[in-house]
């Protein structure tokens, strides 16, 4: 297995990797750089950006700290869709990803990761409604092949959940319950999504690798990384089998930056595994 450099930007805190399936593209954030890029391009804010479904070719659902907006990614026009936390200061968008019934799943967390101060939120035909409360580092949120369930985690405590989900319309039925449990001193869960076979592919923070579980949570394979720092993995490719990886260099010191020089860089591994087609979001 040999994984490449796919972009050589480095961010800050790389994140959010979403192939638009109908344009063949690869489109990512750096969080604190306040920045969407793609290959060749990218766009800025005046407000933190981190997670992104696409609408039809031309547009992305865009998550920033304060709200949903709709990007037209030809003209830059921007149009809000619904507020997010905009009263609350301390917060900011972290993870998300869109649903297959065409909601949008997105988290929260303190910009300085507060406990408890973060949540995730459902945008679904024009509501915005919360989900869970009392989370720390929003990640995971991917959905299983035949929509039957979610994942999402909360990295501080290291756990993920899976939570079942209303064959109707998407939404949590009964409680979730704990998929993996790391502990705070174990692996730390960061972005993850599901392949075509239900297996979760989690970079795992700090840990230098992308790991991937079966549905019963044993470990199946890494994916090893020459930086620390993976924030979150994407399939995308022609036909759906490379996994693209985010990366970060926050918080490393020169001495470690002098050591992994490619931190916040965009890796990808090809022929991992196949992965899933993203859903596209319905406003």
């Amino acid at each position: 297995m040999t994984v490449q450099v796919f972009d050589s930007h480095p961010c800050e805190l790389g994140e959010g990797p979403l192939w638009h399936p109908e344009r063949g593209q690869l489109f990512w954030f750096d969080i604190m750089g306040k920045r969407l890029l793609t290959s060749g391009r990218d766009w800025v804010f005046d407000r933190h950006v981190s997670a992104a479904g696409w609408v039809r070719r031309d547009a992305l659902l865009v998550a920033t700290e304060t709200d949903l907006i709709r990007l037209n990614l030809e003209t830059g026009a921007q149009d809000t869709v619904a507020h997010l936390e905009a009263d609350n200061p301390v917060t900011r968008s972290n993870d998300g990803r869109a649903d297959p019934w065409g909601g949008f799943w997105i988290g929260t967390m303190g910009k300085q990761a507060e406990p408890g101060a973060g949540a995730i939120w459902r945008y679904y035909r024009g509501e915005l409604r919360r989900l869970f409360d009392r989370i720390t580092i929003s990640n995971a949120i991917c959905f299983a092949p035949d929509g039957s369930y979610a994942h999402f985690a909360d990295t501080a405590p290291g756990k993920v959940w899976r939570q079942r989900l209303s064959e109707k319309d998407g939404w949590p039925v009964g409680e979730p319950e704990i998929f993996l449990d790391h502990g705070p001193d174990g692996p730390n869960p960061d972005g993850a999504v599901l392949d075509a076979e239900g297996n979760l592919w989690c970079a795992e923070w700090g840990s230098s690798r992308v790991r991937a579980y079966a549905p019963d949570g044993s470990v199946l394979r890494d994916v090893h990384l020459p930086v620390s720092q993976p924030s979150c993995p994407a399939f995308g490719g022609p036909d759906l089998r490379d996994l693209y990886v985010t990366t970060a260099r926050q918080d490393l010191s020169s001495e470690a930056l002098s050591e992994e020089p490619l931190a916040g860089q965009v890796f990808v591994a090809a022929d991992i595994a196949q992965g899933q087609r993203e859903h596209e979001v319905i406003l």
